[in-house]
């Protein structure tokens, strides 16, 4: 293990422990969706799959 590999490790480490208090309040005051909300959601994902799926057939 090089000392590159430290440094990411140690980094990754540090980024985890500061940025995890703020992950878990926003978890927990998050707005709540509604249907509507995930009917957009959905739609959305179906558009994608869609355009992907065309693109596979076009290969």
């Amino acid at each position: 293990m090089d000392w590159m590999q430290i440094v990411s490790a140690l980094a990754l480490v540090a980024f985890i422990v500061v940025l995890f208090p703020g992950m878990i309040d926003r978890v927990k005051n998050s707005p709540k969706g509604t249907s509507s909300d995930w009917m957009n959601f959905v739609f959305i994902m179906l558009m994608i799959i869609g355009f992907i799926m065309l693109l596979i057939k076009m290969v």
